[in-house]
């Protein structure tokens, strides 16, 4: 039953978990622009859940679909629990965070730390699979600190997998726990693409992700040659509208929106929707700061989004923002 469910899901082309990013506001936006990626949500700790009861970080919009939600948390019950909560939010799949390298994430021992105790791993997915009918997958690192080997990563997976998991989504590079910010761990380990693609061929049973450093529609396509799906973070939210032609690339279906000013029209719709609900305009407006990237006027617009929130007042700039746009 869950080997078919996890079918469900089309991993060909992921959107990255990013804090203080990949909030549901932005996860709009980018659904807008393309109606196949599969969405995630930040990292959300189990913590917060269970005993912050933060339940509004659950929220999302029911145009976001497909979505996962990420949980960051090693303690069996409390995963069980958020689990729970999030089957009966809606989401398509629950992933679990063992990539994660920041200071406060390896207090709460959850994270990249946890690479090193694969057996815990596994039962911690074993019992969130047995607690929901959604598809439970992981997301991790190729190893921590010196435990750089290509074995490292072959008897982490080995062992995980026999929870029954069949999603892994790898950052292809070492998590560094001591020296490194969580920015720096995105950037200053080096890229070993070839170990995801070795596990790819030594696993052709798992659905296999890659992760890190992927600039490119072009990247991506020579990566499905090797592996099932790829993950893009930071560049997709830098350049929002790079994902407009990843229907038509990867999916076979015609694009949704075609200009970007149709796109900023119907997210400034959902953002006014969203002030009647208290959220916060300058969180939301953020997320088009991209959308002009590589366009004449891209800094202008930028400096226009600035005085949009300023001032607070989307009536009054909406012309000025859509004439700053190309096509």
């Amino acid at each position: 039953y869950f080997s078919l469910m996890a079918k469900v899901n089309d991993h060909k082309f992921c959107i990255a978990p990013m804090m203080q990013y990949t909030d549901m506001h932005d996860r709009y936006l980018l659904r807008l622009i393309s109606r196949k990626v599969f969405l995630y949500t930040e990292m959300i700790a189990t913590g917060s859940l269970v005993y912050g009861k933060c339940f509004d970080q659950l929220n999302f919009n029911n145009e976001e679909h497909p979505v996962g939600v990420q949980l960051g948390g090693s303690d069996i019950k409390d995963l069980v629990e958020c689990s729970k909560k999030c089957e009966q939010y809606g989401y398509d799949e629950i992933n679990l965070n063992v990539g994660c390298p920041s200071d406060r994430v390896q207090k709460g021992k959850f994270g990249a730390c946890l690479m090193l105790e694969p057996n815990h791993v596994g039962d911690c997915l074993k019992n969130m699979q047995d607690a929901v009918n959604v598809p439970i997958s992981i997301k991790c690192r190729l190893g921590v600190d010196n435990h750089e080997s290509y074995e490292f990563l072959y008897n982490f997976v080995s062992i995980v997998k026999e929870s029954g998991i069949s999603i892994f989504i790898i950052h292809a590079r070492n998590g560094i726990l001591k020296g490194l910010s969580p920015r720096q761990n995105r950037n200053i380990p080096p890229l070993k693409y070839d170990y995801v693609y070795k596990l790819k061929k030594d696993f052709p049973d798992l659905e296999i992700i890659i992760n890190g450093g992927i600039k490119s529609l072009n990247d991506s396509t020579n990566h499905l040659n090797k592996v099932d799906g790829v993950m893009i973070g930071r560049a997709a939210y830098d350049n929002p509208f790079m994902l407009n032609n990843v229907d038509t690339n990867f999916y076979n279906i015609p694009n949704h929106l075609n200009s970007k000013k149709e796109i900023l029209n119907k997210y400034l719709e959902y953002v006014e929707m969203q002030l009647e609900k208290g959220h916060n305009l300058g969180r939301m407006m953020k997320h088009l700061f991209g959308l002009s990237r590589g366009d004449k006027f891209a800094k202008t617009f930028r400096l226009k989004i600035l005085e949009t929130i300023k001032n607070n007042s989307i009536k009054e700039y909406r012309k000025d923002l859509e004439e700053l746009l190309v096509y």
